[in-house]
């Protein structure tokens, strides 16, 4: 569930050759307000099956700064949305620690159990933001190993993120319990 039209793209990229279908549900879900990010996913996960009464899943995907101990994590959009991309740059260079891991937690709920699968990818935040600013914060993470953020990759980020690592495990574990049926 998600009305993040990048999001959803994204996700159909690379869930597309996996054979999963994506259908968005564009249904907004009250999200609890923690730095728990996997008690989140689940609460989360669990108000949307009761809504959709289907199999379906969901993610969070929140940013881990080194220098503020491991926040915003799951507060990461309401971080983000007071600050957005200079003043989010300006703030980790007063830091003196640019280190940020981006982390996914999906959630999948078959109707009988909640399965969490996660990805991870650290990486840096740069002095300046670089490259489109429409995907949150994709402009002000720049992956390690790289010299670009997020937002300069485009459609090339799908072969590293921690979306992808996410999705690749969550693909695998449907295709094995089809492969069970």
């Amino acid at each position: 569930m998600s009305g993040n039209k990048y999001k959803i793209d994204e996700v159909k990229r690379i869930l597309a050759p996996a054979g999963v279908e994506i259908v968005p549900v564009p249904q907004k879900i009250e999200e609890l307000q923690t730095e728990d990010v996997e008690k989140l996913v689940r609460d989360k996960v669990v108000k949307a099956f009761e809504a959709i009464g289907r199999p379906l899943f969901v993610e969070h995907t929140g940013l881990y700064l080194n220098g503020l101990n491991g926040l915003p994590a799951g507060l990461t959009q309401i971080f983000w949305d007071r600050l957005e991309a200079d003043r989010f740059a300006d703030l980790v260079a007063g830091l003196g620690d640019a280190k940020v891991t981006a982390k996914t937690i999906l959630g999948y709920c078959d109707g009988r159990e909640i399965h969490l699968f996660e990805g991870s990818i650290d990486g840096t935040v740069p002095r300046t933001p670089a490259g489109p600013t429409d995907f949150q914060w994709d402009c002000v993470f720049v992956p390690e190993g790289s010299n670009q953020t997020f937002a300069q990759m485009g459609a090339a980020k799908d072969d590293i993120s921690m979306r992808r690592k996410a999705l690749d495990l969550f693909a695998a574990h449907i295709k094995s319990t089809k492969a069970a049926k």
